[in-house]
């Protein structure tokens, strides 16, 4: 597609071939140099790992067009340290942390002319990803990866902005006791697909997942952190060893705590307490923060923000203090923004 013909303002959340991609292959026990290609697609043997064993993590950020007219990405070096431990636990060689922030900035530079414009509400997803690519028969690692990065211009995650959502609380598990909730493997996701299909075809955004060993504690949903407000003002959000570390999520604490002067927990919290806040919203990477106006819990509903259609203003103090950071309005912390 030709960029000049994008509509920038009302683009999709899905994929768009831009202008480069990065590779990069470890073979006998080392990368080599890596390097950017106009070739969007791959070659792989019948066999290989990724394809019989699900051998693969990925990640996610953006790159924006701040009001300065700048191109920056946000803490990739959080990103680069969460695959790291998806490598790990994978059984997959790691991309050391100071070349997966070089292969970014490279490949959102080789891409420049795809990052939206500021005020259209898009940005340029980064999707870094790795997988097996020899052939492995037997169940073990394979011998061979390619580390990939591709990037798409993007639109809102949920189609309607900012606009209040409606999840439920899943009766199925995204992740198991001891598992692999807390990294980024592609298994995760794949989980959760029938889940989520069903959600949409009953009319929920989301599914609202449960702690795998009790079915007692709010985790997450199937492709982002959940946060919750207080009706004191606080900023509660649930703390497990099977919940993934949203960069996003812990950049909206720390925003809460050091730029809003809010008070802040990170704990368990029991389904029985979900009522008692007066707002809720979904974070991540791809939305920021998606406000959630009604959770169902098997026919009895929870309305947050009293159901007014917007997102409530703790809420969106919060949102208007990182986005503001991310596009340039706000002072960020030290570290927080890498310039293109």
């Amino acid at each position: 597609m030709n960029k000049n013909k994008l509509d920038w303002g009302n683009l999709p959340f899905g994929y768009i071939k831009t202008k480069m991609s990065f590779f990069t292959n470890w073979k006998n026990g080392e990368w080599d140099d890596g390097k950017l290609t106009k070739k969007h697609s791959l070659k792989l043997n019948e066999c290989a790992g990724v394809l019989q064993y699900a051998q693969t993590c990925f990640e996610g950020l953006k790159a924006y067009t701040t009001e300065h007219g700048d191109i920056v990405t946000f803490r990739p070096d959080l990103n680069a340290e969460r695959m790291e431990n998806s490598c790990r636990r994978l059984e997959m060689p790691v991309f050391p942390k100071d070349r997966f922030i070089e292969a970014v900035l490279r490949t959102i530079e080789a891409n420049k002319d795809w990052v939206p414009p500021y005020g259209s509400g898009a940005t340029l997803y980064i999707r870094p990803y790795m997988f097996g690519s020899s052939s492995v028969i037997g169940v073990k690692p394979a011998d061979e990866y390619q580390f990939r990065i591709l990037v798409t211009p993007v639109g809102p995650y949920f189609k309607g902005g900012v606009k209040p959502i409606k999840v439920r609380i899943s009766d199925l598990d995204r992740a198991a006791p001891y598992g692999t909730g807390d990294i980024k493997a592609g298994l995760n996701y794949a989980m959760s697909l029938h889940n989520i299909v069903d959600a949409h075809k009953n009319g929920y955004a989301e599914n609202l997942y449960l702690d795998p060993a009790t079915h007692t504690y709010i985790e997450e949903t199937g492709g982002a952190n959940i946060i919750f407000i207080s009706k004191d003002g606080k900023l509660v959000t649930p703390k497990s060893n099977t919940i993934l570390p949203s960069v996003t999520r812990r950049s909206l604490v720390t925003v809460a705590k050091d730029y809003l002067k809010m008070e802040v927990e990170e704990r368990r919290i029991d389904k029985k307490e979900i009522g008692n806040f007066v707002e809720c919203g979904l974070c991540g990477t791809a939305a920021v923060i998606s406000p959630i106006g009604e959770i169902d819990d098997h026919g009895k509903k929870i309305i947050y923000n009293e159901g007014k259609q917007e997102m409530g203003p703790y809420l969106k103090k919060i949102f208007d203090t990182l986005t503001g950071i991310q596009m340039g309005r706000i002072e960020a912390p030290e570290g927080w923004i890498y310039t293109i």
